[in-house]
């Protein structure tokens, strides 16, 4: 008799990775959540081990550990004797958060940054145009000229006429500069979610891609708690909630400051928060009020989206809540600033950020 035989699934391990290699996976995770504590990390690890059996009795938790220090991805150098993450790691860890958010994403378009504008640019196109007086040598398209000489003028007599010549028309290539805010409050770890782990992937994400791929576009990271600060790169890993209200201007302040800096015409602001403004300084003292949207700090936050505008610098928020009453103020904000507002899962947060931001890098502002 034909039919399907069903059985109990036994899900099978991938012969291609080594146990090191799960291990160190499940390791970089753990470090993101840890905020780049490996001891906390690796004690984490061996419950883990403990329960689902991931080394054996060829390779144990003690030898990960000297692996790691061989390979360069911890060290103990420390006054202590405690270990630390080393570079190597720091790059590793943003370059796996590229490969998993980045690697989602439909293809597309080579997001090369292009322009409207055309003529002596910096970057060879596709169209081809006459020769005019003033082009450059390396601007000719020496196969099309042959070939246009071969049809113009025949094999048996060659020779090779100013209409004859074709040129590559070349492209301008802009930059773009961009600051990242990412809120660092306390409700990021409220409620049992946590919310600051996928913002720090996506940050070390698009890190890893500008540093890479658009090697002159400029990225500044900054995080707001009570105050706001700018952080490097190599800090995401370790970056931690505290107990902060939501000072979002203080964090809208500090990134226009750096974007004045900034010789790019192509600025713009990337907001990553799941919650309202609660907090603004006045003088050495700090303003709270976290019940309900309070309208001294909503004026003053709606006015500094204005002024962005004003400025032609576009905010992006990135809102992970679904509260209705919330969603009005970033609808309310994004309209004064003339930006965008996207109100997303912590799932599809990643997707969001580099659509956006390979959108943006096409257009010119």
């Amino acid at each position: 008799m034909l039919g399907y035989r069903f059985t109990q699934y036994l899900a099978h391990k991938d012969l291609s990775d080594t146990t090191f290699d799960q291990l160190f996976n499940v390791f970089n995770e753990l470090l993101i959540i840890t905020g780049g504590d490996v001891s906390e990390a690796l004690s984490w690890l061996t419950n883990i081990d403990k329960q689902y059996n991931i080394t054996d009795g060829q390779y144990g938790m003690g030898d990960f550990i000297e692996d790691l220090k061989n390979k360069g991805f911890i060290s103990d150098k420390t006054p202590d004797g405690s270990f630390e993450i080393t570079a190597k790691t720091e790059q590793n860890i943003r370059k796996n958060a590229l490969e998993e958010i980045f690697g989602k994403l439909k293809k597309s378009g080579k997001g090369e940054h292009k322009t409207n504008f055309t003529g002596l640019g910096e970057e060879p196109g596709t169209d081809r145009r006459n020769y005019e007086f003033g082009d450059l040598l390396h601007q000719i398209s020496m196969t099309d000229s042959l070939r246009n000489a071969q049809i113009n003028h025949g094999l048996g007599d060659f020779m090779l006429t100013e209409d004859d010549l074709e040129v590559v028309e070349s492209e301008y290539k802009t930059q773009t500069s961009t600051v990242l805010m990412i809120d660092i409050s306390h409700s990021m770890i409220l409620y049992g979610e946590d919310r600051i782990t996928p913002a720090k992937k996506v940050a070390m994400a698009l890190a890893e891609l500008i540093t890479k791929k658009y090697k002159k576009d400029t990225l500044d990271i900054i995080v707001f708690g009570n105050d706001a600060w700018q952080i490097q790169i190599k800090d995401l890993p370790y970056l931690q909630v505290g107990p902060y209200h939501t000072n979002t201007i203080a964090g809208l302040e500090l990134a226009m400051d750096l974007l004045r800096r900034r010789k790019n015409k192509n600025k713009q602001i990337f907001m990553i928060t799941d919650g309202k403004p609660t907090c603004m300084k006045q003088g050495i003292k700090y303003y709270k009020n976290s019940f309900g949207l309070d309208p001294k700090i909503m004026n003053k936050t709606l006015n500094l989206g204005a002024q962005c505008r004003r400025l032609n610098i576009p905010i992006t928020t990135f809102m992970i809540a679904s509260d209705p009453y919330l969603q009005e103020f970033v609808k309310e904000f994004t309209t004064v600033n003339n930006g965008n507002a996207y109100y997303s899962s912590l799932q599809g947060l990643g997707n969001l950020v580099f659509e956006d931001y390979k959108r943006n890098r096409k257009k010119r502002y």
